[in-house]
């Protein structure tokens, strides 16, 4: 994507994974981004379960909070909504080296 970083505080995809699934790897598409979303920002998913339950797994690791609902005709649709919401985060503040005497 021709775009640049940190740009976007929504992204909202509809069976993305699925479209693109012999084309791009998972982790690619998610990098992606994770790389134009500026942080405390918010990714919103439409896509059958077990595709979010992967995508989960990588998100989860990418330290954003997520949730997996329902579709809005009820639980037993396959399709399902993820919404993933960005941490902020900084590096901890290096301590200086202890020196043993």
């Amino acid at each position: 994507m021709s775009t640049y970083p940190r740009t976007y505080d929504l992204i909202h995809a509809v069976s993305v994974f699925n479209l693109y699934e012999d084309r791009c790897k998972m982790e690619d598409i998610l990098l992606e981004m994770d790389r134009i979303l500026r942080p405390e920002g918010t990714i919103i998913l439409r896509d059958d379960v077990d595709v979010l339950v992967k995508v989960k797994n990588y998100i989860d690791e990418m330290q954003y909070n997520s949730r997996i609902f329902d579709h809005e005709e009820g639980p037993l649709q396959r399709e399902k909504i993820m919404v993933a919401v960005k941490q902020y985060w900084t590096a901890p503040a290096s301590s200086p080296p202890q020196t043993t005497s």
